[in-house]
């Protein structure tokens, strides 16, 4: 998981700074090994099918949807937006981040 991303977004978005940043803080740590355990982190966190975890951030402001690969311990930032530019696209398939 790469940092870049969200420093992108932050740069247009000022607002989602604080909330992003403690998503990647909490999430560096993370070791989680199915969805149960990542919603004790993020309770809000909704699966939406191939991989895929949709997270509220900044008090539900901006959307953050990620492929998270429990078997090998990784997270891969598929998107990050409004709630309008999240509701143009398919969460499931999204693939506008790419490492």
């Amino acid at each position: 998981m790469s940092y870049a991303a969200l420093r992108k977004f932050i740069q247009t978005h000022p607002d989602s700074a604080s909330g992003l940043e403690e998503w990647y803080r909490k999430t560096k740590v993370a070791d989680w090994k199915n969805l149960t355990e990542l919603r004790q982190t993020f309770n809000s966190a909704d699966y939406v099918g191939n991989e895929r975890v949709v997270f509220n951030i900044s008090g539900n402001r901006y959307r953050l949807i990620a492929s998270v690969i429990y078997s090998i311990g990784t997270v891969f930032i598929k998107f990050i937006g409004t709630h309008t530019a999240y509701d143009a696209v398919d969460s499931s398939t999204v693939e506008h981040l790419k490492k």
